[in-house]
């Protein structure tokens, strides 16, 4: 068995299709199917059924994908660490990180530690909160940024690193749109256009209705900031919002609205694997990083 054929393995399951996965490892497509084929064959299993054009992973190779998936993964790490612990200003730093996250947080925190470490790349991964933290836990990122922070996890530990505000948000024209300040039970009677279950976001919204007396009637539901906001703006319902996600201008803006009683807010937090396990030297250079870089704000 040898390591490019467990290469071509786990492209082609991710893929489901020979074809795309040879052009992402830049061979040809021949060669891709004969490694495929001569794994089977060594193995003495069935690791892929033709479905369609699509090839579909059969019991036995959702089991082998599980297996290698973390045996790439912890070869790949060892190897980071060789080569940080040569130079940590030449490693690489895997974190993960929410879409709401990733529009202005992420960006400035990478670009003012590229300042000082100009050298050290980045491998991004974006996620749900149950994906991420998943993600830390198999160790396919050093660190992640997470909300919200979870207090009390048995296999992740970290550092909260800030709170922020929710801001409603309404369609331009809205009767409340120029107020500085409205209660959240003023948008009982409003449709809303909510993230999807999958999202912290949505819980956090969910939970200050309840305790605003109301169970919100949702119309739409997206997975990003920018299609919440995009709808809120063409008048499809109202929302709420961190502001980070509001800093951004486009054409089709909503209005943006402080809510008291209750205040909605969520916390921010940076998680890594639980247990005491050391990060490699770059990741913890970052971390150390970011916790002085959120201290000054």
């Amino acid at each position: 068995m040898e390591f490019r054929q467990l290469q071509y393995f786990v492209k082609v399951a991710r893929k489901q299709h020979v074809t795309q996965a040879a052009e992402e490892l830049h061979v040809a497509q021949s060669a891709v199917s004969r490694q495929i084929h001569q794994l089977e064959e060594e193995l003495g299993v069935q690791l892929f059924v033709q479905k369609g054009r699509n090839l579909q992973l059969t019991p036995v190779g959702r089991l082998f994908l599980s297996r290698v998936e973390t045996i790439l993964t912890d070869l790949e790490r060892a190897v980071g660490e060789l080569h940080e612990f040569l130079d940590p200003e030449l490693g690489e730093i895997r974190i993960g990180f929410p879409h709401s996250l990733g529009i202005s947080l992420l960006p400035t925190v990478v670009a003012e530690f590229r300042k000082s470490h100009p050298n050290v790349r980045f491998r991004l991964r974006q996620g749900t909160y149950a994906s991420l933290i998943k993600d830390v836990v198999d160790g396919k990122v050093d660190l992640s940024f997470i909300s919200p922070f979870p207090e009390n996890h048995d296999q992740v530990s970290g550092e909260l690193l800030l709170s922020e505000e929710l801001y409603a948000i309404l369609p331009p024209g809205h009767m409340l749109a120029e107020y500085q300040m409205i209660t959240l039970d003023q948008l009982k009677d409003e449709s809303f256009v909510m993230f999807s279950e999958l999202y912290s976001l949505r819980r956090i919204v969910m939970d200050a209705c309840k305790k605003a007396g109301f169970t919100p009637r949702i119309e739409f539901e997206g997975e990003e900031t920018d299609t919440i906001r995009g709808l809120v703006a063409a008048g499809m319902g109202v929302s709420l919002l961190p502001e980070m996600a509001l800093t951004e201008s486009s054409p089709l803006m909503p209005a943006k609205v402080r809510v008291s009683d209750p205040q909605v807010t969520r916390t921010i937090g940076l998680i890594r694997r639980g247990g005491g396990e050391k990060l490699p030297l770059v990741a913890e250079m970052f971390r150390r990083f970011l916790i002085d870089f959120f201290q000054s704000k």
